[in-house]
């Protein structure tokens, strides 16, 4: 790479934006509608020292661009921007701050804490009025001009229908901290994500797609750094183009393209937790590091009549604005370069009621929605919101367009107080677990537009729900403040008084038994069910339910654990629940039950109360209503014995013809138990040959045919019956 560079740059075109290299050279295109002036300025290899300052020659419609000849692929850059520093009417620029590409594709060169990288004196009594002439590159990591040679070979999207999608959140660097059998240096990084022994965990749970935590790049914000913690979850975006640094162990980009292409020859589909809701620049207060120092008038929703200050709707002192032509650009720019560039299968957007945000609040035909349902590259993959923000009206769960799936807290919080034994929550759980159509059914919305979870990164693990009546944050030095005070968590202890890992062994066992009915409820619900990575073998994070501070072995996940016998145990009875899910031919509609009937006596859904009849509304609405069943029916087309993996395959023989393909109507019953003494179900009419498939208080399944017009359901418990109906559908 020539150290030499021209006096100044040829004219350039202004699109693509970003840095492109086209083989002769590279050609710089960056958006700013309010400078007056933008340099390019070039470095060594490591970010460590400016070699050349040029400032680009033209500006066709706002983007300011030019052209570097015998530039290639390597080529360290950055951006200074002239033009007016008026706080008050929402101008920042201060050409004396080194600011990364908003395109950039790479970063060399961490982040170094330095009160340079502020355009205000942060000691001057005027505040942010006043401006710092300091010089910021020292302290400022730098972008890299990329290529994106990568031989994917015949890699094809997994494509696996929303009807049969399982997710498994993870964090790319919690799952492999802990994996001692990994080099020390790839721990924490793309290459373990691609490590065939984590591909294969994933395979004998029967998940179908892994939703990582934000991956693009991140800063790990001061006040952090202060306490010697760190930004561990990500959600403070640096870059919307470039991997996050820390996830690439010998720092190349195709670490990541080959961890993608790895999970997806094992059929395992990727998608990304994004955050273009907000950036790291946060308030008036906050660094200069890119889009504040390019257009700050333009890139942030600022406060109408006093431009000084930002609105924030998302709690981290800034909003993108995503009114402006430009900014929803960048994020759909973005969005297609994962798609195209790395084979990304899906997203889900943090707080995304805020990307639905127009100049009167949040709005279902709003730019961002109507510019993704429309993209051809993104018309294929899938789309999930966090239907949420801080801002007025800022609970938006049911109200997202057609194509977008939404992380459902409704389910989440009525499955937790259903099982803890919480009054008046029956037939709140019975909208849930049909879908919640009371939320979804509409627009020809389809069914998996729920996403079923009952734990997240964003709260308790599955463990210390059951394990802590109460928040434990000290260890992020806040005193215990932080993080939701309403869980839906109890320790099942006699008095309350026993906080965490106990050796009574009658505690244990109450907290397993309501661990295995909240995940057979998880996987047994229609809609789309998400599983948090380690919830499959009893990870805790010792009562914190809010480590995104937390790059410790609080958040990273133990494996140690995972082979223990109860984690594997445990590890079993969720391949096992999934398996039951994929083989349930009602959870593969995809249409909101409505009561149809499939066959005489049957419908596609049925609710009985413990005595065999129907649910009444005042067994419904009764507080004291524990137990009741849900009977789900629904055609099943059979190619053979044994195809259905919940059914023992002689008693399927009963029903086949001599081709071995007739429909039959396939019935499943859930009984349902959140009381602290077992309950004796008669079994509703009609009477049909039923197999016992699921006894969530017992780790080990096996499949029994059930003798009996009655069947006792332990506390705490949800069993279910399968059978198949000798009347074809009508």
């Amino acid at each position: 790479m020539a150290t030499h560079f021209p006096d100044q740059l040829l004219t350039g075109v202004p699109y693509p934006l970003g840095a492109h290299v086209d083989g002769n050279g590279v050609n710089f295109a960056v958006f700013s509608a309010n400078a007056t002036r933008i340099d390019l300025c070039l470095f060594d290899a490591r970010g460590r020292k400016e070699l050349g300052r040029m400032p680009l020659p033209e500006c066709t419609d706002e983007v300011w661009h030019g052209y570097l000849p015998e530039a290639e692929a390597g080529l360290v850059y950055g951006y200074r921007a002239h033009g007016p520093y008026e706080p008050q009417r929402g101008h920042r620029f201060n050409a004396n701050k080194l600011l990364l590409d908003p395109y950039a594709r790479q970063l060399v060169g961490p982040i170094h804490w330095s009160d340079a990288l502020f355009s205000y004196r942060m000691q001057s009594a005027r505040s942010d009025l006043s401006i710092d002439r300091r010089d910021s590159a020292p302290a400022m990591c730098k972008a890299v001009v990329c290529d994106n040679m990568f031989n994917w070979g015949n890699d094809r999207p997994p494509a696996v229908p929303w009807s049969r999608t399982v997710i498994y959140e993870a964090h790319v660097r919690g799952v492999s901290m802990q994996r001692e059998d990994l080099p020390l240096q790839e721990r924490g990084t793309f290459r373990a994500l691609a490590e065939p022994g984590f591909i294969d965990h994933l395979l004998k749970l029967g998940v179908t797609a892994v939703e990582l935590l934000p991956v693009h790049a991140f800063l790990q914000d001061r006040f952090l750094v202060a306490r010697k913690l760190r930004n561990y979850w990500g959600y403070s975006t640096l870059g919307y183009f470039a991997p996050e640094p820390a996830y690439l162990a010998r720092n190349q980009l195709n670490e990541m393209r080959t961890a993608v292409r790895r999970l997806h020859e094992a059929g395992i589909e990727v998608i990304l937790d994004v955050v273009y809701n907000h950036t790291c620049e946060g308030n008036e207060l906050g660094p200069t590091l890119s889009w504040r120092g390019l257009d700050n008038a333009s890139y942030y929703r600022l406060v109408p009549g006093d431009e000084r200050h930002y609105i924030d709707e998302t709690g981290c002192g800034n909003t993108l604005n995503m009114s402006h032509p430009r900014v929803l650009q960048m994020v759909m720019d973005s969005l297609r370069y994962w798609v195209q560039e790395f084979h990304i299968d899906g997203f889900r957007f943090d707080l995304g009621v805020t990307l639905g945000r127009e100049g009167e609040g949040y709005d279902q035909g709003s730019g961002f929605f109507d510019a993704v349902r429309q993209d051809p590259v993104l018309a294929h993959v899938k789309l999930i919101s966090e239907p949420w923000d801080l801002g007025p009206g800022g609970y938006q769960l049911g109200n997202h367009p057609p194509g977008f799936a939404e992380w459902n807290d409704r389910y989440r919080d009525t499955v937790r107080r259903f099982w803890r034994g919480d009054a008046g929550q029956s037939g709140e759980l019975a909208a849930r677990l049909c879908g919640s159509a009371d939320m979804f059914d509409r627009r020809h919305r389809k069914i998996w537009a729920s996403i079923n979870f009952v734990t997240a990164h964003d709260g308790f693990t599955l463990n210390d729900l059951v394990s802590y009546a109460g928040k434990h944050n000290e260890a992020n030095h806040e005193d215990n403040r932080d993080g939701s005070d309403d869980n839906a968590s109890a320790n099942w202890s006699h008095d309350g008084s026993i906080e965490g890992p106990t050796d009574d062994a009658g505690i244990n066992a109450i907290r397993q038994r309501v661990q295995r009915a909240m995940l057979a409820t998880l996987f047994l619900s229609r809609g789309t069910p998400m599983l948090l990575g380690g919830d499959e073998f009893g990870r805790t994070q010792y009562g914190n339910n809010n480590s995104y501070c937390q790059d410790s072995p609080i958040s990273w996940l133990d494996w140690d654990q995972a082979q223990q016998p109860a984690g594997r145990q445990l590890s079993d009875y969720v391949a096992y629940l999934i398996a039951l899910r994929r083989s349930s031919g009602s959870l593969q509609q995809q249409t909101f039950p409505v009561g149809s009937k499939i066959a005489t006596d049957l419908h596609d859904i049925d609710w009985f109360s413990p005595e065999g009849v129907p649910m009444t509304s005042e067994c419904w609405s009764d507080g004291a209503t524990r137990a009741f069943g849900l009977r789900r029916a629904s055609v099943a087309h059979y190619t053979g014995p044994g195809k259905n993996l919940a059914r023992n395959p002689d008693y399927m023989l009963d029903y086949l013809q001599e081709d071995g393909t007739p429909d039959a109507v396939e019935i499943e019953l859930l009984l349902f138990n959140g009381a602290c003494d077992p309950v004796t179900f008669t079994l509703p009419q009609p009477a049909l040959r039923w197999q016992v498939v699921l006894e969530s208080v017992n780790l080990a399944q096996s499949v029994r045919i059930l003798a009996a017009d009655a069947i006792e359901v332990a506390a705490h418990g949800l069993t279910v019956l399968s059978a198949i109906s000798p009347e074809f559908a009508q």
